[in-house]
């Protein structure tokens, strides 16, 4: 498998669960001004939609979409335990955290990298962004992960996207559980291994 990422995008989520399973795999990395790849190729090639992750299976087709590239990677492993297993309830509680950080947080932040995007706009994001990370912080009052004792999929998400206040001056300090939750998943060896990978680690 081929993972094409850009450094600190949402597809480090992918990124981290591929080194958490274990399995073999390269990565390219990807040029979002020129939209050319490591190797010179033109991303929209790949991804026609452009933007990060895309994966390229073994086969040869590719896959997109972060939620879905991430339980698709926890499938290949599911010793690892980075997803319960389908058509299990635990099964649809993980694809409802991917929503809820695909749709109500991942999303959010974007008005924050937005340079040319109004205050008003980046005011309203941190606003909303607030209330959702508040019903996290809530979720994660008595348990270590976000499905309980054990690290998943979701968590590579929400960890990424997370950690994109540390780019946009988005404060975690209203927050004390998710900044020990956001610890606490950065040690992880795996999770240390794709950051410095993509060279996110001083």
């Amino acid at each position: 498998m081929k993972l094409y990422y850009a450094p600190g995008a949402c597809s480090l989520a992918s990124h981290i669960a591929l080194h958490e399973t274990g399995l073999a795999f390269e990565i390219e990395k990807v040029d979002f001004a020129t939209k050319k790849t490591a190797s010179g190729k033109d991303f929209n090639q790949v991804n026609p939609k452009g933007y990060v992750p895309a994966i390229k299976l073994n086969d040869g087709s590719v896959l997109t979409e972060g939620g879905a590239i991430l339980q698709y990677i926890a499938d290949q492993q599911p010793d690892s335990g980075l997803a319960p297993k389908a058509g299990t309830m635990e099964r649809y509680r993980l694809q409802e955290w991917l929503t809820f950080i695909g749709t109500e947080i991942h999303k959010t932040f974007s008005p924050l990298f937005n340079k040319s995007a109004a205050e008003e706009v980046k005011n309203n994001a941190r606003n909303l962004l607030t209330k959702r990370l508040g019903y996290v912080e809530t979720q994660l009052a008595n348990k270590p992960y976000l499905m309980g004792d054990k690290f998943s999929v979701a968590d590579a998400y929400l960890f990424t996207v997370v950690n994109w206040s540390n780019f946009t001056g988005f404060d975690l300090g209203p927050f004390p559980k998710l900044k020990e939750y956001m610890a606490r998943v950065a040690a992880r060896p795996k999770v240390q291994a794709a950051m410095q990978a993509e060279g996110l680690l001083k």
